[in-house]
C-alpha cells in the first residue's frame, strides 16, 4: 500500500458513500485509477465490508453487558463447535477468544435486563462446552470506535 492507498482508505472511513469522481478528485487521481485501486483494496481484503453505523438505542439494542465464558475444554472441536454456535445468536455483538483465567470475552447488546436474562439463560449458557458465565451490566458506553485512523492507527469514529 502506497500513500494514495491510505487516503483512499481513509476517505472510505470518512464517508463510504462517497462517489468515484468525489473520492478520486480527493485523492488526486483520475476515476477510473481511483476505482481500480478501490478494487483492488477489495480484492486483498484491506477493505472488508461497506456498512451503515446504526444507533443501538433506536433499534432497541441499548442495554449492553460484557460476558466471561469459562469453557468445560478447549480442544479444537470444542472451541469450533463453540465458535459456529456462537454466530447464530444475534444479541451476541462481539465473541473475542481470549488468553487468561477465562476462554471467551462476549459484547452482548439487548432490549433491556429481563431480555439479556432469557438471552443467557437460553442461548448463551445452552452454548456447547460452557461451563460457567460471569456477567457486567455496562453503565455507560463512554467510547465505542469502529474505524481506525490511517495515519496514527487509533480508533476512529465514522462521520
Amino acid at each position: 500500500m502506497d500513500r494514495i492507498d491510505l487516503k483512499i482508505l481513509a476517505e472510505l472511513q470518512q464517508n463510504a458513500r462517497i462517489s468515484f469522481v468525489e473520492l478520486a478528485r480527493r485523492v488526486g487521481l483520475s476515476k477510473t485509477p481511483c476505482a481500480e485501486r478501490v478494487r483492488r483494496l477489495e480484492d486483498s481484503g484491506v477493505i472488508r465490508g461497506y456498512y451503515a453505523a446504526l444507533d443501538p438505542v433506536a433499534m432497541d439494542r441499548g442495554h449492553v453487558v460484557i460476558v466471561q465464558v469459562l469453557l468445560s475444554g478447549t480442544t479444537a472441536q470444542e472451541l469450533r463447535l463453540f465458535n459456529e454456535a456462537v454466530q447464530r445468536i444475534p444479541e451476541i455483538q462481539t465473541c473475542q477468544m481470549i488468553a487468561g483465567d477465562f476462554d471467551y470475552l462476549l459484547t452482548v447488546r439487548t432490549r433491556d435486563i429481563h431480555t439479556y436474562r432469557s438471552v443467557l439463560g437460553e442461548k448463551i449458557s445452552e452454548l456447547p462446552c460452557v461451563k460457567q458465565t460471569h456477567t457486567y451490566v455496562v453503565m455507560e458506553v463512554v467510547k465505542d470506535e469502529k474505524t481506525i485512523d490511517i495515519k496514527t492507527n487509533e480508533p476512529r469514529r465514522p462521520a
